[in-house]
């Protein structure tokens, strides 16, 4: 059962000999479905493999002799899935200063319970104290910096590589696969940029929190490096938001959204074209939307997925939810309080630290570098994703066309494609449709199956993978799940356990959000929110840096909680100890 018929998968990777460990932590975040070939081999296997090394070799945290050449060793794809190596990322916390692996795995993978700890795999070589003064020398570097312009002129780059577009209706079959492979180099170097910057963000978390703990305040980390402003994945929240606020107020637009969101916008157009002002105005927010945002949606690293700009109405129905909400939740009257919250926090721990002078110079070099680089992550993140974006457009043209030519079933079978079968696929595309429809029955079976969560040396077969359990197990009055601290703050509500940011199946104003795991899709439904619950994730995942900014109660790494708390369960949600009791069981 959910073996390749031909031996290993087609994306599979073969694992590393070095470096043991591999997780889903984190990485079920960043790609929670199966990998499909193309993204495996031309973007995410790819260059974001060579990115991760280079960001290694460039901050100091290893050599490049270190890495195997004939194997991917940051990230690796099993069944189908995509893991994180968790032991070159323990590496990091041996040799840089201030950090251990302990901390590291906490901040980038979360609550994990059974992994081997690091005793039981260190290496002789993993202490290396020439990298660990490069490192240091980098650090020191990076915490003395207030802005980071090279992000802004990153997006400069791609958005001049944006406006340049050709038409790719006009260009040739061959011309479409070879823009995308063109942008193999930029990604790479973008993806280096994020993993700097991503491990950057964990240095200033981890000097704050050692500051906070070491006064007896840790419960203030995370009030600490809220409401920060500026945040890329929270931005589409605000854009929603305004577009939510014009459905709100028009009873045309209100009539023709509780029609549903299949047909929305030709409803929408047509109220335009009969000179409806409201609709109009919708309709010019929504046209800048796209412009800005149509990269961002549900596992948006993936090619193969839609996104806003190739599947509306994904976004349609957050605005849909966010209509509802009454005016005072705006996700700027949300900030503004916890920018208030944040400053005060900052005024105790500097009062305590008065008579300190080494802690406070600690303190401020880590609030300073969190204040910049949390931001940070999100904008490299998101520069990432527009080259995503605009790989997946010239594949998703010449995908429609080898269906207008009956040689695809649909486009997204396009995907099932490696990068070396791209040229002769081009030139015979009629070899490969037995090929592609093959290979998609395989990986649509992946989405039935359970991948690890941590996995050592080897992955176990997949006929040992069990199904994905899609049981529950209601949890009793007074069950209390502890998870991370995201975000502070006490929320008491319903629960609402949501499972796909495209069916939201009713999410209320007030309601707490309780979800697997989160991406900018998901990040319009924390607006109406009181509070956010997720399965898993760390102290700087994107659940996390969303909720802060959007100021609500957030609780990450609540290992199950989307099976334990049934839907409509009277729950309490305490952010700052990390903590999710259930209350009252719904009628």
């Amino acid at each position: 059962m959910h073996e390749w018929p031909h031996g290993r998968w087609v994306c599979d990777t073969l694992p590393s000999e070095k470096y043991r460990i591999w997780t889903r932590a984190n990485a079920g975040e960043v790609m929670p479905e199966p990998v499909s070939p193309m993204s495996a081999t031309l973007s995410m296997g790819t260059a974001g493999e060579q990115g991760w090394r280079d960001a290694y070799v460039t901050g100091g945290t290893a050599r490049r002799s270190e890495f195997e050449p004939d194997r991917m060793n940051c990230m690796g794809i099993f069944g189908g899935y995509l893991f994180l190596n968790m032991s070159l990322t323990r590496i990091f916390g041996v040799r840089c200063p201030g950090m251990t692996p302990e901390l590291v795995d906490l901040q980038y993978f979360g609550d994990m319970p059974g992994i081997p700890s690091y005793e039981s795999e260190a290496r002789s070589t993993d202490v290396d104290e020439e990298c660990s003064i490069r490192l240091g020398e980098w650090i020191q570097r990076a915490l003395g910096v207030d802005d980071l312009p090279e992000l802004r002129a990153d997006r400069a780059q791609v958005d001049r590589r944006i406006a340049a577009r050709p038409e790719l209706s006009m260009l040739p079959d061959q011309e479409l696969v070879d823009h995308a492979r063109s942008y193999i180099p930029l990604y790479r170097r973008l993806f280096c940029r994020h993993i700097m910057v991503s491990s950057l963000t964990g240095v200033g978390l981890g000097m704050v929190g050692g500051v906070c703990a070491a006064i007896g305040k840790p419960e203030l980390m995370m009030t600490l490096v809220s409401g920060l402003g500026d945040v890329d994945s929270a931005a589409p929240s605000w854009a929603m938001w305004d577009m939510g606020r014009v459905v709100a107020s028009s009873a045309s637009l209100s009539t023709a959204f509780d029609g549903g969101v299949e047909g929305l916008l030709d409803r929408i157009q047509e109220l335009g074209a009969a000179g409806d002002e409201s609709a109009a105005m919708f309709l010019g927010h929504w046209t800048r939307f796209v412009a800005r945002f149509g990269s961002r949606g549900p596992n948006e690293w993936e090619l193969r997925s839609h996104v806003w700009g190739t599947h509306p109405e994904i976004a349609l129905v957050a605005i849909d939810r966010m209509r509802f909400a009454p005016d005072g939740e705006s996700p700027q009257t949300r900030t503004d309080r916890r920018i208030a919250e944040r400053e005060a926090a900052s005024a105790a721990i500097r009062a305590a630290l008065a008579d300190n002078d080494e802690a406070l110079a600690t303190f401020e070099a880590g609030l300073n570098a969190s204040h910049v680089y949390a931001p940070g992550r999100e904008r490299s993140k998101t520069n990432c994703i527009l080259v995503a974006h605009e790989m997946r457009l010239p594949l998703r043209e010449w995908g429609r066309r080898l269906v207008e030519r009956g040689a695809f079933d649909h486009i997204e079978q396009v995907f099932m494609l490696t990068d070396d079968e791209l040229d002769a696929a081009v030139a015979d595309p009629a070899a490969f449709t037995e090929i592609v429809r093959e290979r998609e029955a395989y990986y649509l079976s992946l989405f039935e199956v359970e991948p690890p969560f941590v996995m050592v040396d080897q992955p176990p077969p997949m006929s040992d993978w069990p199904t994905r359990d899609t049981s529950t197990t209601v949890a009793a009055v007074g069950t209390t799940l502890t998870g991370i601290s995201g975000c502070p703050g006490v929320a008491v509500g319903r629960a609402r356990v949501v499972l796909d940011p495209a069916d939201p199946r009713g999410l209320e104003p007030g309601e707490i959000l309780v979800a697997p795991h989160t991406d900018p899709a998901w990040t319009p439904l924390f607006v109406t929110a009181a509070a956010v619950v997720v399965d898993v994730g760390a102290q700087i995942t994107h659940a996390v840096i969303v909720s802060r900014e959007l100021g609500l109660p957030c609780v990450v790494s609540a290992i199950g909680a989307t099976r334990t708390i049934p839907d409509g369960a009277l729950i309490e949600v305490d952010g700052a100890l990390g903590t999710v009791k259930v209350l009252e069981l719904p009628a």
